[in-house]
């Protein structure tokens, strides 16, 4: 135990990083492992020792706090301020409302907070909850928290990985990593040591912590446990990291916080000149500065914000886009760059083969998955190719000599076995060979599994006319060593060792997996089928090119973001040649080379941060690699989303500033780490989810624009008051009707507009981009001079006119709602002219509320109780005409304002 407490000291199974560098026994005497297993209690003690198989739970926030720190948003601060004015004024219904927008906003992020947690949950559930041990010379069966450093532990086909494991007996032992490295394929185990500096994936020698055993049997020495096994690095990683803020939060919090202050510097500059230049008594002043924080704050801007994210996430949700927190909807439209993951993402997760070579020629496969639809064709893309001879012997030895199933079920074709085999007999399918009948036709009478130390299956199979026949698949270097034959059409040729050989390499190079196909005629020497008998006389059928191929709809959506201006970038567990097979026929990093995660553990941050400029693909990667990746890409200013189904993505969606996972083949633990899944686990999907998200930024900004000369304008009527002596125009209680009415009705409308339509041959917005640029100003201070002229000079006129004050504050009160009534067309479109069909009538949700708002403002005006409420009183047809014609006056100069910047424009370019 004393060597074992050297190297694991008091941390429960902390591996050294080189257990597959070494031997089996290095192992066992490291960590004191006999073949007959522990003892009782030697894992008792050691269990004490180095705790529970278990990935523990960091403690909680307390929901309390949770709960409270919601509140802890400047603009909900804004809101609760209107809300203790508007109660200061005696409206409570309205401070009701207010106070219920911040309760509301706050439970909002309250169930949606708590993410980390449920990514460790989901860790946790993917353990194996029993394990089969060997303690005391006996097979147990356990629970997996039980394990200890030094448990001998047996896994077997269907089994999930209870520990971290260096293996010391592998029979056929093929295990699914791909939810920890990425790799397509289950990876075939062995017992030897690797080098020490072999990445992940390539640690033949160990089993890993919840991935899955597709095939063999195995025995391995547990050399980590709980929080020290990979999965626990993983988890430890997504337990130390920060939630990120989205763009949308960052400048929301810069943008309330400014105009706080602006607000509350007008507000106290309005109350020192009136009380010290004007005269005005104290009480007076203080009203009108309640009337004119009233008019500032925009209180309706969270409500809205949340209500147009949520729009948001319900027409993503009906396009295959699950939202699992709102503000990503509106950071999908500022990604600047899409790192995917490759299998099952950019990919099927179906093996495919795509390309044949025989001694007489090349063919070509088409269609992919595992739906048997497509032909097989020569170079010339000559039909019936499957017809030739020589093509026709390697298709029947690629479906005989295999013992995985093809079926169909409601959910489409799938593979029962390992997928490089079904990719045969999705071939022989294509070409027209049932493998049931084909197995009547050439019966099977003895096999010998595929061994790593082989690198081959074979069978021993006899035909309809009682022929004798040995079919073998495998490596390719392995099957050429056997074989003394090739053949041509239906001719015998001595083999050509150098043509397949070149063939092998180009097949290689192009990223595709290799697999030979031979046969010999005869029966086994002994009558059984032993390996002494496929040492020779073999005749060379054919190479096959296999390969997880892409998406089609992934390569549209590619394009679609390139056009965008977003740079897709592709981050892989699986080996760089693959992954640049599959980038070229993507359209990513064409021309590029690829870089491994071992160069990348040779780059400081700073090379990093240049190396991710340049490179688009990224192979053998871990979690750390993809970690640092995202993190350069971000302080570059880039706005990053990362999509991946896998375990080893986790750490990376929850860095990213939109963290994407696959709904039906991804793991929970990624589900609870990022903030959208995809129920389709298609990569096209993030293309319509970005064009969303743009929409309901451009929603947003438009609603900004069109609530703020709204307040300005308000607070303009006040200040113009203040200045020339005047009564007030309009009352607090006045103002925050216009507020309830506009902001709460019409600002509504904005939500629903639909995305224009160049709305993905635009380049995203730069990061750094403001809330408000020089346009924003322009337009607000214009809008809000002319709604301030519009109604003061009507005040005025009326109160020329003889008329009661009740009567012009009215019209300045209808002149105000008019006016935002005909801006919110205007709003439709921020620059582009509205005076066509569609411009005026294309939101019915539009026209909707400009008539619910001309509802309200008629009982407003001529309901007695409003009346005696608000101080208004009835107008007359010819008063509702001036307050209509300066609304128009308005209009009209907004859209004159859009083609003389747009003319002024053109004329530049």
């Amino acid at each position: 135990m004393k060597a074992q407490d050297n190297i694991i000291k008091s941390k429960a199974g902390a591996p050294p990083q080189s257990w597959h560098a070494h031997g089996t026994e290095y192992a066992a005497q490291t960590l004191n492992s006999p073949e007959n297993g522990l003892s009782g209690g030697q894992a008792t003690a050691r269990l004490a020792k180095y705790g529970p198989n278990e990935l523990a739970a960091a403690k909680p926030r307390h929901p309390l706090m949770r709960l409270l720190m919601q509140f802890n948003n400047l603009l909900l601060y804004l809101m609760m301020a209107a809300g203790i004015i508007t109660a200061l004024l005696g409206h409570w219904v309205d401070a009701g409302v207010l106070w219920g927008a911040v309760v509301i906003n706050a439970l909002i992020g309250f169930v949606q907070e708590g993410k980390a947690e449920n990514a460790l949950s989901a860790l946790r559930r993917m353990l194996a909850p029993h394990a089969t041990v060997i303690r005391e010379g006996k097979r147990q069966e356990i629970n997996a928290a039980d394990l200890v450093p030094g448990d001998r532990v047996l896994i077997a086909a269907g089994d999930r990985v209870p520990a971290d494991l260096r293996l010391v007996q592998a029979r056929e032992l093929r295990v699914d990593e791909a939810s920890l490295t990425g790799e397509s394929l289950a990876v075939e185990k062995s017992t030897e040591a690797v080098a020490a500096d072999a990445v992940l994936g390539d640690r033949d020698c160990m089993s890993y912590s919840g991935t899955l055993v597709v095939g063999g049997q195995g025995v391995g020495i547990v050399v980590a446990t709980g929080l020290h096994t990979e999965f626990g690095r993983i988890t430890r990683m997504l337990s130390s990291m920060e939630q990120v803020s989205t763009p949308l939060i960052r400048k929301l919090n810069s943008f309330s916080f400014q105009l706080a202050l602006v607000i509350l510097g007008l507000a106290a500059v309005t109350f020192l000149f009136g009380v010290f230049w004007r005269g005005y008594a104290l009480t007076d002043m203080f009203l009108m500065s309640v009337a004119l924080v009233a008019s500032a704050i925009p209180e309706g801007l969270p409500a809205i914000m949340t209500i147009t994210l949520a729009l948001g996430v319900q027409r993503m949700a009906r396009k295959n886009a699950v939202i699992r927190r709102l503000p990503a909807v509106e950071t999908l439209g500022s990604v600047t760059i899409i790192c995917s993951d490759k299998t099952g993402t950019l990919t099927r997760n179906e093996m495919t083969v795509q390309l044949m070579v025989t001694s007489g020629g090349s063919y070509q496969v088409s269609g992919v998955g595992y739906a048997p639809q497509g032909e097989i064709t020569d170079l010339n893309g000559k039909p019936q190719a499957s017809q030739q001879p020589d093509l026709l012997a390697a298709l029947q030895v690629g479906v005989l000599c295999n013992d995985s199933t093809h079926q169909h079920s409601e959910d489409g074709w799938n593979i029962v076995g390992d997928p490089t085999e079904g990719a045969l007999l999705v071939l022989g399918a294509k070409a027209g060979l049932h493998p049931d009948t084909l197995a009547r036709q050439w019966v099977r009478l003895d096999s010998i599994p595929f061994e790593s130390a082989n690198r081959y299956m074979a069978t021993h199979n006899k035909d309809e006319d009682g022929n004798d026949w040995l079919l073998v698949k495998g490596a390719p270097e392995q099957i050429l060593n056997m074989c003394r034959w090739q053949l041509d059409g239906d001719t015998l040729q001595e083999i050509d060792v150098d043509y397949w050989r070149r063939m092998a390499n180009d097949i290689a190079g192009r990223g595709l997996r290799l697999l030979a196909l031979a046969r010999k005629p005869g029966a086994p020497a002994s009558g059984l089928l032993e390996t002494t008998d496929m040492e020779a006389g073999f005749t060379m059928l054919a190479l096959v090119g296999i390969i997880d191929p892409p998406r089609t709809e992934a390569i549209t959506a590619v394009e679609q973001c390139h056009a965008a201006g977003i740079n897709v970038k592709m981050i892989t567990g699986d080996h760089a040649d693959t992954a640049r097979a599959i980038g070229a026929q993507l359209g990513i990093g064409v021309g590029k080379p690829a870089i491994t995660g071992a160069e990348i553990s040779l780059l400081d941050d700073a090379e990093l941060r240049r190396l991710v400029k340049e490179i688009d693909i990224f192979a053998r990667a871990s979690p750390e690699h993809k970690l640092r990746l995202v993190q350069a890409m971000q302080d570059n200013g880039n706005i990053v989303a990362m999509t991946g189904d896998g375990v080893n993505d986790a750490p990376a969606l929850k860095r990213a500033d939109v963290g994407v996972s696959m709904g039906m083949k991804g793991t929970d633990a990624a589900r609870e780490a990022s903030d959208m899944t995809l129920t389709d686990d298609n990569f096209a999907t993030i293309a319509t989810a970005v064009r969303e998200g743009r929409a309901v930024y451009d929603n947003l900004r438009k609603f900004i624009l069109f609530m703020l000369p709204t307040n300005g304008g308000e607070a303009l009527v006040v200040i113009a008051a203040l200045l020339l002596g005047l009564t007030l125009p309009l009352t607090p209680a006045q103002v925050l009707w216009i507020n309830m009415v506009t902001a709460g009705t019409l600002g509504l409308a904005l939500a629903f507009d639909p995305p224009d339509d160049n709305i993905m041959s635009r380049p995203p917005r730069p990061p750094q981009e403001p809330l408000f640029n020089a346009f924003f100003i322009w337009r607000l201070t214009l809008v809000s001079v002319l709604m301030m002229l519009g109604a003061v000079t009507l005040f005025l006129y009326k109160l020329d006119a003889g008329a009661s004050l009740e009567v012009a504050r009215t019209m300045a009160v209808n002149t105000v709602v008019l006016c935002e009534v005909v801006y919110l067309i205007n709003s439709r479109r921020l620059r582009r002219c509205v005076l066509d069909r569609e411009g005026l009538f294309g939101n019915r949700y539009a026209l909707l509320t400009i008539g619910v708002t001309l509802l309200l403002q008629f009982i407003y005006i001529y309901w007695a109780p409003m009346n005696t409420l608000f101080g208004s009183a009835p107008l007359s047809a010819n008063e509702w005409l001036l307050t209509l014609a300066a609304a128009l006056v308005l209009f009209f100069s907004v859209e004159a304002e859009k083609i003389i910047v747009q003319r002024f424009q053109a004329s530049r370019a």
